[in-house]
Formats: C-alpha cells, sequence, structure tokens
C-alpha cells in the first residue's frame, strides 16, 4: 500500500497565531485573571484541551454576545473566527480586559463590508448558517447584509437586496471554492450589476487543490479533523467530488482501524487548518505500522480552474507552517 501525504495539510498561519496569542496570554502573570475564551479558539476539541490545561476557560454557546454574558471579570479572548462590533461594545462596557485573536484574512473581510457599506452598497455574503465567522462579518452592518448559503436562499433574499443599486458579493474564508463559485455564477445572473470579492482565504484553497490533485487514484482519502471544522469537512467534499475518492473524517488515530486499510493499494492523507499536527503524525505512523510505503508529494503546478471572472485570492504566506510531518 502507498500513502501519499498531502501537502499542505494541518494549521494554517491563523490558527497558528491564535493559539500562540492564547498561549502568551497564559503565561503571561499580567493578564487579568480569569481568562475566558468566547467561543472556540479553533474548531478542534484538542487545541481546546491545551489551552484548559494553561488554566484557560472556553465557553461556548449560540452567539458570540450571549456567551459574554457569563463573563463579568478578567479577560476574554475572541477566537480566530471573529467578533461582531456588538461583542466588542459589550465587553468594553463590562470593563473587561480584551485579547483579539482574529485571524487577518477575517478582519480583511469585516474591513471590506465596512468599506463598500460606507460607500452605499449592500451586501450578499456567502457563509455557513450558524457558523461564527459569518456571525460576526453579518454584525458590522446590520440591514445591510444578508447571508446565503445555498442557491434556494436565492428565493427569499430581504427587499433590500433586489432593489439595491449597488450590491457587493463576498464570502466566508472557509467554504469551498467550487461550489462557492457556482453559488456566485448564480448569483452574477440575478444580479448583473453585483461586485464579487471572493473572500475564501489562501490556506483554504490550497489545502482543497492539493487533495483534487493528490487524492487522483485513492481508494481511500484520510481527513483529520473535528466535525465541527468547515475547512475539514470541505475537504472530505473536494476528495470524493473532485479526486473521485472515497473519503472519511476522522478525529484521531483512534478511529482508525486495520480493517479499513485492508485492501487498499493507495492512501491519500491530509487534515484541516485547525488540526494540531501531533494528531495527523499519530494517524501517519498507525498506517505506517500497517506496512505502507509512505511518499510526500509536493504541490501541484496547476489547480483546478475557478469561474470566470472570478476575483483573484490574495496570497498570505501560509507556506510559512508546512506540517511536513
Amino acid at each position: 500500500m502507498e500513502v501519499i501525504k498531502v501537502t499542505p495539510r494541518g494549521y494554517c498561519y491563523g490558527v497558528v497565531d491564535a493559539m500562540e496569542i492564547a498561549r502568551r496570554a497564559a503565561k503571561d502573570p499580567a493578564t487579568p485573571r480569569p481568562l475566558y475564551i468566547i467561543g472556540l479558539i479553533v474548531h478542534n476539541r484538542f487545541a481546546v484541551d491545551e489551552l484548559s490545561q494553561l488554566g484557560i476557560t472556553t465557553l461556548d454557546g449560540p452567539g458570540r454576545a450571549t456567551i459574554l454574558e457569563q463573563v463579568t471579570e478578567g479577560t476574554v479572548i475572541f477566537t480566530a473566527h471573529g467578533v461582531s462590533p456588538l461583542v466588542k461594545q459589550r465587553a468594553r462596557i463590562r470593563g473587561l480586559n480584551v485579547i483579539d485573536a482574529t485571524c487577518p484574512d477575517v478582519t480583511k473581510t469585516h474591513d471590506l463590508v465596512n468599506d463598500f457599506v460606507a460607500r452605499g452598497y449592500d451586501v450578499l455574503y456567502i457563509g455557513k448558517k450558524g457558523h461564527p465567522e459569518p456571525e460576526g462579518v453579518l454584525g458590522e452592518a446590520p440591514g445591510h447584509i444578508a447571508l446565503v448559503e445555498t442557491e434556494h436562499d436565492l428565493d427569499a433574499l430581504p427587499a433590500f437586496i433586489h432593489t439595491a443599486e449597488r450590491l457587493l458579493v463576498t464570502t466566508q474564508t472557509t467554504l469551498s471554492q467550487w461550489d462557492t463559485a457556482r453559488l456566485i455564477q448564480t448569483i452574477r445572473e440575478r444580479f448583473p450589476h453585483a461586485e464579487v470579492q471572493n473572500e475564501i482565504c489562501h490556506a483554504t484553497q490550497v489545502r482543497q487543490e492539493a487533495v483534487a490533485r493528490m487524492a487522483v487514484g485513492a481508494d481511500l482519502t484520510i481527513v483529520v479533523g473535528d466535525p465541527r471544522s468547515n475547512n475539514t469537512n470541505r475537504l472530505v467534499q473536494v476528495a470524493e467530488e473532485l479526486a473521485g475518492s472515497r473519503a472519511i473524517r476522522i478525529e484521531t488515530v483512534a478511529d482508525l482501524t486495520p480493517e479499513m486499510l485492508a485492501g487498499k493499494r493507495r492512501v491519500a492523507i491530509t487534515a484541516g487548518a485547525s488540526t494540531p499536527s501531533q494528531i495527523t503524525r499519530e494517524v501517519i505512523r498507525f498506517v505506517e505500522s500497517q506496512g505502507a510505503r509512505v511518499r510526500v508529494m509536493p504541490a501541484p503546478a496547476e489547480v483546478p480552474p475557478m469561474a470566470p471572472n472570478e476575483a483573484p485570492i490574495a496570497t498570505t504566506g501560509d507556506s510559512t507552517y508546512p506540517d511536513l510531518s
């Protein structure tokens, strides 16, 4: 059996930064106690457990503003997914010490929405319902921004979108770039005057493209990550729909058995952008123990095409943090 270690995979720079910000806060005696994270720092329980061991309490639930009501003193850390201005304002009113670990790519989307709304635009935001990242972005411009997840949502858009003379279409950072390209094309057909700014981040893009190319011909693609991680779930989708490989998502090596690998000639392994590297290394070691030949493949020179006229995705320098285990 040959195993392809898809690269890049695992932690992206935004997750690395968020974790390091939280670690520094925990180790700094000058940081007001107690320490809380409002929501999951990233969508991975092992990352959350690590911070818990450092004395940081994670508070989770529906809505960042609601979660914040549980905190009366100390320090709050905002997660990599970002928060709305309302949450920031409530933290200030409560006199809390605030540490913002928002991913710079998410901050860029917040700034983009504010800039366009200030210029008279309304915004159609493509994102996953119930995910914290859209919650924060939508909070930037209530009454001027609407969420759309699928084509079916286009039939129930608020009136201000239909009557908007200026319309911006933008996106969550962790979506499937191919699903998003198709949805953008449909939106263009309904709103020909719309201006599109695709904000799918570079880290998400290159991980999806690597799977789309490198998992071709694999009997099985193993995606390591938390079930709540949107980018992890998109990698499963990409492996199945674009690479034509059967794919499974596992959280840890405990989810793998020798029987799952029996008879497989070629297995690809990747991990979501919020998956700690040591978790993926354990999976690779288990597969190696089954007598596999493991080789690392470089990122492909060619990538699947995007939709015509789609805005380019800016490079963020994610290659600084490759997981080459």
